[in-house]
């Protein structure tokens, strides 16, 4: 499991921590022990396949899903794996901040519920 406590994208309080769960095959974010926001994944030879990225209700509108995108996506890059972006919200995220154009695959369509490029 890879755990952070700090994050360069976003300002967030100390009770926030960042984890890689391989036994759920997730990325997680957690305020105070508690999951707030979940990225789930495939971890394939050569790279991760990122399928689906929830915050609970009780945590939406604190930007915290942009703090675990930006975790999960520098931990796959140091990985050495390739990123490929099926989940709306990481490629919608990876379509808006730069810096992995030359770690993401992109797949033959664009992910089903992907909001519109602003």
């Amino acid at each position: 499991m890879t755990e952070f406590t700090d994050s360069r994208e976003e300002a967030f309080s100390p009770g926030v921590t960042t984890v890689r769960n391989d036994k759920f095959h997730r990325y997680e974010l957690l305020v105070d022990g508690e999951v707030a926001v979940i990225s789930q994944f495939m971890d394939k030879p050569g790279h991760i396949d990122f399928l689906h990225t929830e915050t609970r209700s009780k945590f939406q509108g604190q930007g915290l899903a942009k703090v675990l995108a930006h975790f999960a996506l520098d931990d796959v890059v140091a990985s050495g794996k390739r990123i490929i972006p099926h989940c709306p919200y990481i490629a919608h995220y990876l379509r808006h901040h730069e810096g992995y154009e030359q770690d993401v695959d992109w797949p033959p369509e664009p992910p089903v519920g992907e909001p519109e490029n602003e």
